[in-house]
C-alpha cells in the first residue's frame, strides 16, 4: 500500500500535473494538448461540429438506420451507451468543483471545451468505426470490436502496436477503478449518509445489477442504456428547469453574470479572487474535459459497435456527446447553482478537525492560498486571533471560516487554540474537542444538493432526492458502460477467453470500491485517466488526413439518401 501511495503522488506530480507554470498557476502539459489537438481538429474539418450537428441529430433518431449494416447494436444505443459512461458524478460534482474553486465564469470555459471536444469526438469516433475488426471466436462470432487501439495498430501501422497495447492495457485497468470502483463508492457514501443503509448492502445490491446487465454482452447494455441514460438525463434536466423557472427573473442576470466573470473574475469562494484569470479559465477546462471525456478514447469504443457500413455517420453522431453532456446538463447544474445562491452560500457544518474537508489557508493577492501551519492557531470570541497578513486561517472545503463554536446551536463561540497536527481544540478552559461547529461552503455534490433542494423548496422539501437519484442512476449506468470498455481492451490483448474472467473481477470490484474507503484508488484513477489520452491524442494527430478525407468522401456522396436508407 505504502508503494502505492507513493506511485499514486509521483505519477501525479511528474506525468497528470506536470506543465508550464504562468505565473502563480500551472497549466498541466495535458491540457494544453487536449484542447490543443481539438482546436487543430476543428481547423483540420472546418468547424464539422457546426456545420454537421443537425445532420448527426438525422442519423442519431434513427432516421437512416439499416438493420442489414454490420454492427451490434444501433446509432441511438451506441450514443446511449457512451453517454452512459460519460453522464455521470462529473456532471453532478464536477460542475459544483469547477464553480467552487473559478467561480460563475468556469462555466463559459467548459463551454468552450465542449465546442473543441465535439470535433475531437467527432474524429475518434469515425476511426473508430474505419479500423474496427469482425469478431470470429466463440460465442462474439459475428460482433465487432473497436476503438483507440485498433486505430492506432490498424491506422499507423505494426510498428505502433506496443503503443496499441499500452493504451488498452492502461485503460483496461482505468476501468476498474474510475469507471467502476469510484462509482460504487459514491453510490454506497450516499445511501448510507442520507439513509443509513449499509455500504456491503449498497455494494451487494448495486454489484448485482451491474453483473445482471453486463454478462449479457454489448446488446443488453445497448437495450439498458438505451432507456436509462435518457430517463436518467430527462429526471435530472427536468428538475433543473423547474428550478430555473421559479428563478426566471434570474436567467438573464446569470448568463451576464459567467460572461463577465469568465474574462474578469472578481468573486469567488476557494481558488479565484480579483485579476485571477487563470485560475478561471484553468478550473473550467479541467471539468470539461473530464466531464465530457473528449480525446480519453474511451466512447469509441462504444460507437464502433453501431450498426452502419458509413464511418462518418457514427462521427457525426458522437458530436452530440459533449453537446449533451456539458452543453445541456452541466450548464443545467451550473444555472441551478447561480441562480440559487448556494455556490457561495454558507451552511451549518461540524467541522471535523482531525480529517474531513478540514485544511489551512492564507489571504494572498488574488484570493487564498493552502498553508502549513507551524503551530497552533490562537482564537478568542469564535473568531481568528490573528489577523496579521499571512497568518493562517482554519478553512472547510478550502475557504475559510468566519466564526467557529463549541456547540452544534452554535451559541457558544470558542475560545482556545485549534492544534493541525493532532486535529484537536483545546478552549481556554482546558476542554479538548475534535469538532466545532460554523458557518462553512459546501463542494462537489453536496452542493449540488443544496442546489437542488433550495430551489425546488417553494414545492417543498424534495429536491435533493432528483440529486440522490441522478446520482444512483448515473453510476449505476457509468459501471455499465465502463464495463464493456474494459472488456473490449481484456478481448484485444488476451482474446476472447478473457473476457467473462474480467467481467467477474469488474463486478468484484464493484462491490470492493462501495465497502471500502478510497482515497487512494481515487488517485490512481485519476492518474490513469492521465496517462492513458496520451498515445490517443498522438494518433488523432497522425490520422487526421483520414479523417478529412473519409468526411469530404462522405458528405460528397450523400450515402443516406440512397434507397433503403
Amino acid at each position: 500500500m505504502q508503494f502505492v501511495e507513493w506511485f499514486s503522488d509521483f505519477a501525479t506530480t511528474y506525468i497528470v500535473e506536470a506543465g508550464i507554470r504562468v505565473g502563480d498557476e500551472q497549466i498541466p502539459f495535458m491540457v494544453i494538448v487536449l484542447l490543443g489537438v481539438g482546436f487543430y481538429l476543428t481547423l483540420r474539418l472546418g468547424f464539422i461540429q457546426v456545420r454537421r450537428l443537425g445532420h448527426g441529430i438525422a442519423v442519431a433518431t434513427g432516421k437512416y438506420d439499416d438493420p442489414e449494416d454490420e454492427g451490434d447494436v444501433t446509432h441511438f444505443q451506441a450514443l446511449s451507451t457512451a453517454l452512459s459512461a460519460t453522464v455521470g458524478i462529473g456532471n453532478i460534482a464536477g460542475v459544483a468543483v469547477a464553480i467552487h474553486w473559478g467561480g460563475p465564469g468556469a462555466l463559459f470555459w467548459m463551454w468552450m471545451t465542449a465546442a473543441l471536444g465535439m470535433a475531437t469526438k467527432f474524429a475518434e469516433v469515425t476511426l473508430a468505426q474505419e479500423y474496427r475488426v469482425s469478431e470470429t471466436e466463440g460465442d462474439w462470432a459475428g460482433s465487432v470490436s473497436g476503438g483507440p487501439m485498433y486505430y492506432i495498430e490498424r491506422g499507423l501501422g505494426p510498428r505502433w502496436k506496443w503503443m496499441a497495447v499500452f493504451f488498452a492495457f492502461m485503460l483496461g485497468i482505468t476501468a476498474f477503478l474510475t469507471g467502476n470502483a469510484i462509482q460504487a463508492n459514491t453510490v454506497a457514501d450516499n445511501m448510507d449518509s442520507e439513509f443509513g443503509i449499509s455500504r456491503v448492502v449498497t455494494g451487494l445490491i448495486t454489484a448485482a445489477i451491474v453483473a445482471a446487465v453486463i454478462l449479457g454482452g454489448i446488446r443488453r447494455i445497448g437495450r439498458v442504456t438505451g432507456i436509462l441514460a435518457p430517463v436518467m438525463a430527462v429526471i435530472y434536466v427536468l428538475g433543473a428547469l423547474i428550478v430555473i423557472a421559479l428563478n426566471a427573473g434570474q436567467v438573464f442576470p446569470t448568463f451576464g453574470l459567467i460572461f463577465r466573470e469568465a474574462f474578469n473574475p472578481t468573486a469567488g469562494v476557494a481558488g479565484t479572487g480579483v485579476g485571477a484569470f487563470l485560475v478561471t479559465l484553468m478550473w473550467g477546462v479541467r471539468r470539461g474535459l473530464f466531464s465530457n471525456e473528449a480525446g480519453q478514447g474511451s466512447a469509441p469504443i462504444a460507437h464502433a459497435a453501431a450498426k452502419t457500413d458509413e464511418p462518418v455517420s457514427e462521427g457525426v453522431v458522437a458530436l452530440l456527446e459533449p453537446f449533451i453532456d456539458t452543453l445541456v446538463i452541466c450548464t443545467m447544474t451550473g444555472l441551478v447553482l447561480i441562480m440559487t445562491g448556494v455556490w457561495n452560500d454558507t451552511f451549518s457544518t461540524e467541522l471535523t478537525l482531525g480529517g474531513g474537508d478540514i485544511g489551512y489557508r492564507t489571504a494572498v493577492a488574488t484570493g487564498y492560498a493552502d498553508t502549513d501551519p507551524a503551530g497552533t492557531i490562537a482564537f478568542a470570541g469564535g473568531r481568528h486571533a490573528d489577523d496579521a497578513p499571512g497568518a493562517p486561517l482554519l478553512a472547510w472545503h478550502e475557504a475559510p471560516v468566519d466564526e467557529v463554536f463549541v456547540d452544534a446551536a452554535m451559541g457558544q463561540p470558542f475560545t482556545g487554540t485549534i492544534d493541525p497536527a493532532t486535529g484537536t481544540a483545546t478552549s481556554s478552559d482546558g476542554q479538548t474537542y475534535t469538532s466545532l461547529y460554523g458557518m462553512a461552503v459546501e463542494n462537489g455534490a453536496p452542493l449540488t444538493l443544496e442546489g437542488f433542494r433550495r430551489g425546488l423548496s417553494p414545492l417543498g422539501d424534495w429536491g435533493h432526492y432528483i440529486v440522490i437519484l441522478s446520482v444512483l442512476l448515473f453510476a449505476l449506468s457509468t459501471a455499465i458502460s465502463w464495463s464493456y470498455y474494459g472488456d473490449r481492451c481484456a478481448n484485444y490483448l488476451f482474446g476472447a477467453a478473457a473476457i467473462l474472467p474480467y467481467k467477474i473481477v469488474f463486478v468484484i470490484m464493484h462491490f470492493v470500491g462501495a465497502v471500502l474507503p478510497l482515497t487512494v484508488i481515487w488517485n490512481l484513477g485519476d492518474v490513469f485517466l492521465g496517462i492513458v489520452i496520451w498515445p490517443n491524442l498522438i494518433a488523432l494527430a497522425l490520422l487526421s488526413g483520414k479523417v478529412r478525407d473519409l468526411t469530404k468522401s462522405y458528405f460528397e456522396r450523400k450515402p443516406w439518401l440512397k434507397a433503403g436508407k
